[in-house]
């Protein structure tokens, strides 16, 4: 597990989240996202949560992705989920697409998810603006994360404003406790919020661009100019701007495009200046009597007596080497530091005996707290590695007459000729049909090579590159 204890507040545990927001201008993804998601940083990742705006949405195309999942999801899933991430869900509204993956040993605490998406374009009727949202229990906590892509255009800040409030208040959940975004502990915002630059000339946004004098901008920037008017923005956090505008760039380069464009009808339109349209905030819920402290700028916290918490931000920066897209995209790593509220899973799963296709396999499931279970609930056979709760191997209904009493042992028996005939390590995981995702896990265990299969010869004798001997059967 990587989350990390934190001695110097008892009892608390940092968890660190991994955001990503990318305006990927409705290109294909790249070969490799390895750098992008910094797999090999230390402490490892606990959650990822990425933010992709204007992903191809073209009706045909649309129509493939919400059947068979999209391109860039199933880089994200092919490059995490060897390192043991799945997938907890996603939220796709035309161009904009949500994405969160955590650890295999975070899924059991990440309860009561729902999303939702607001419309923003075309007044409301039209889905190529606007923001989608994922919200859940994370060990008791409430958090939210909102991808949005707000209105363009260097004068458009008022109207973008707009935009951020209504898709605030139009974003519903069926909880009583959260009934909307604001409501929850923590709130993580992001997306192409398509502020820009003002004021400043193209020769002075270069120079300071160019000699790495970022701090010669931000008084200009719209986002930090309207935090000092808005006080819905006031609440929320962001770390300094300590790197390259992200916004625009040529594709497959380091290079601004400040070509004069043409709009409609042929007019000459004013070239682009470079702009930080791509942006990662987060809000902590104040107390109603609190005073904020306008000092704060990459930490914040929420200290109530029962459950305290935490965000301090570790890293804030663009990746540059990434050129699909006109915008590269924004990275930030946070910790998120809190005293876990639910360390209890709602089921347990015990495998008993050795597993093989040679003989009937048996396991036994019991839960220990009260949940919305149902007979339509399942077991299933994941081999580890697996990305998403829908990649079992196989699997077995619950107790079919009635839901199972709490601290009842349910033993379930799964057909021999539906095990894998060769030797790999796998976990049964518990699908919860009304809370939609894998509420629990067992122990890894091994499902051993079937003998008769090797003694029938039904093996073959190379697999993967691999002899099939039986002094050293090893298997990819």
């Amino acid at each position: 597990m990587s989350a990390q204890n934190v001695g110097s507040r008892d009892g608390h545990q940092a968890f660190r989240l991994h955001v990503v927001t990318w305006n990927v201008g409705t290109a294909e993804p790249p070969a490799d996202v390895r750098s992008l998601l910094q797999l090999y940083s230390q402490p490892a990742t606990d959650l990822f949560v990425i933010g992709l705006q204007e992903v191809n949405a073209t009706p045909v195309r649309y129509i493939s992705d919400l059947i068979s999942e999209d391109s860039w999801s199933h880089l994200l899933m092919d490059t995490l989920a060897p390192m043991g991430y799945i997938k907890v869900t996603s939220v796709r509204m035309q161009g904009l697409l949500l994405i969160l993956l955590a650890k295999q040993v975070h899924l059991p605490f990440i309860r009561d998810i729902q999303s939702t998406y607001t419309r923003t374009g075309l007044f409301g009727y039209w889905g190529n603006k606007g923001g989608v949202s994922v919200r859940f229990s994370f060990y008791g906590h409430m958090l939210c994360f909102l991808n949005c892509h707000l209105a363009a255009h260097m004068n458009y800040v008022l109207q973008r404003m707009d935009e951020f409030e209504y898709i605030l208040d139009r974003q519903d959940f069926d909880m009583y406790n959260t009934p909307q975004v604001l409501d929850h502990k923590v709130v993580f915002c992001f997306g192409d919020l398509n502020f820009r630059i003002a004021d400043h000339g193209m020769h002075f946004l270069r120079s300071s661009i160019n000699n790495g004098r970022f701090n010669l901008l931000w008084n200009r920037d719209q986002l930090t100019m309207m935090k000092k008017k808005e006080p819905i923005l006031q609440e929320f956090e962001e770390g300094p701007l300590c790197f390259k505008p992200t916004y625009k760039f040529d594709r497959f380069s380091e290079t601004y495009d400040i070509r004069t464009p043409r709009t409609w009808f042929g007019f000459i339109g004013k070239k682009r200046k470079p702009a930080w349209t791509d942006r990662i905030l987060w809000r902590i819920k104040p107390k109603a009597t609190e005073t904020e402290d306008e000092n704060r700028l990459t930490s914040s916290s929420a200290d109530d007596d029962e459950h305290p918490i935490k965000v301090t931000q570790e890293m804030y920066t663009c990746d540059v080497s990434y050129g699909v897209s006109d915008h590269k995209p924004v990275i930030a790593t946070l910790n998120l530091e809190m005293r876990k509220n639910v360390e209890t899973p709602l089921v347990t799963l015990t495998v008993e005996g050795h597993w093989s296709a040679d003989e009937d396999a048996t396991f036994t499931y019991t839960i220990l707290e009260n949940f919305e279970s149902s007979t339509w609930d399942w077991i299933g056979l994941y081999k580890i590695g697996f990305k998403r709760a829908s990649d079992y191997s196989t699997f077995a209904w619950v107790k079919d007459d009635e839901v199972a009493a709490n601290g009842e042992v349910v033993t379930v028996q799964m057909s021999k000729n539906e095990l894998n005939l060769l030797a790999g390590d796998y976990v049964l995981g518990y699908y919860s049909t009304n809370m939609q995702t894998l509420v629990a896990f067992s122990p890894t265990f091994q499902i051993l090579e079937s003998r008769q299969a090797v003694m029938e010869g039904l093996l073959p004798e190379n697999i993967n590159g691999y002899e099939n001997k039986k002094e050293d059967r090893t298997f990819l």
